[in-house]
């Protein structure tokens, strides 16, 4: 079994909603904003070999929309560090969209599952990963499709229905995942269940936090983003994992942090911080 991070690019958020009740002259120390109070962030994806399966975490935000959605985010595009691609990426690593076989989506917003549909030259959105299963929850996807007011323009009909079309979706709390050493955690905090996957690699445990820690900056438990549709929740989930990764050594990957991959925690007197920190490959 083999684990590695796929780039798909930098993008930037509104610093205040990223860090929720949170001072700025605290956060803008950790994650300096531009003029327009926005941060950079990264979306960092896995890519899980397994056997016969190679198993994609999340897609990043794809390519499809137009360039004034993408003005929003500054999404890089170019050549230079944070500008990836996740074809270019899951191609630098060896592989071909052909070659996945499981996308696995902890949860629908754009920026999770934007490159999971891709639009054809004749206009056609299309699933683009075409041999693999696409892996979701059933609450979530209604959540999703369902939307409330407070995420709707976080969920994108033409990131989300075409993967149902085309008959490659499949629920992971239906037909769990048959991958060895992957369980997964649900959290309801962020969104209507979040999946996140742990994994078990070499005597060692692995989380990949997706957005209930988007970067090694909200470990402290009221360093919560204000786009929490329950935010007290989120704390509650925080506490109990945490809890667990500090007294049991995991490795937490961040999805979101333009710079630390992953991190290891331990228990102090201000509650979990961090321990060891640095890219994925030096903690496998």
């Amino acid at each position: 079994m083999t684990l590695q991070t796929i780039d798909t690019g930098f993008f930037k958020l509104d610093g205040g909603a990223m860090f929720g009740v949170v001072p700025k002259s605290l956060w803008n120390k950790l994650n300096p904003a531009d003029e327009r109070n926005l941060c950079t962030w990264a979306m960092r994806c896995l890519l899980l070999e397994a056997g016969n399966q190679l198993v994609l975490v999340d897609t990043g935000m794809g390519d499809k929309q137009d360039a004034r959605f993408f003005g929003h985010y500054d999404l890089h595009r170019g050549d230079g560090p944070g500008d990836a691609n996740l074809l270019d990426s899951i191609r630098k690593a060896g592989y071909s969209e052909t070659d996945i076989t499981d996308v696995f989506l902890t949860h629908l917003h754009f920026d999770h599952v934007g490159g999971a549909v891709r639009r054809t030259h004749g206009g056609n959105l299309v699933p683009t990963f075409p041999n693999a299963r696409y892996w979701s929850h059933s609450e979530h996807w209604q959540w999703a499709t369902n939307p409330n007011a407070r995420e709707r323009a976080s969920f994108l009909s033409e990131n989300i229905l075409p993967i149902q079309a085309s008959g490659q979706l499949s629920f992971m709390n239906e037909t769990p995942i048959d991958v060895p050493g992957l369980e997964t955690i649900y959290v309801d905090g962020h969104t209507e269940k979040m999946a996140l996957p742990k994994l078990t690699i070499n005597g060692k445990t692995l989380l990949f936090c997706a957005d209930l820690i988007p970067s090694s900056h909200h470990l402290p438990l009221p360093w919560i983003m204000s786009y929490d549709v329950r935010p007290l929740l989120t704390m509650d989930e925080k506490t109990r994992i945490l809890q667990q990764a500090a007294a049991e050594n995991w490795v937490l990957v961040f999805q979101h942090d333009p710079l630390v991959e992953a991190a290891t925690v331990e228990m102090t007197e201000k509650g979990v911080r961090l321990k060891d920190k640095g890219p994925l490959q030096a903690f496998m």
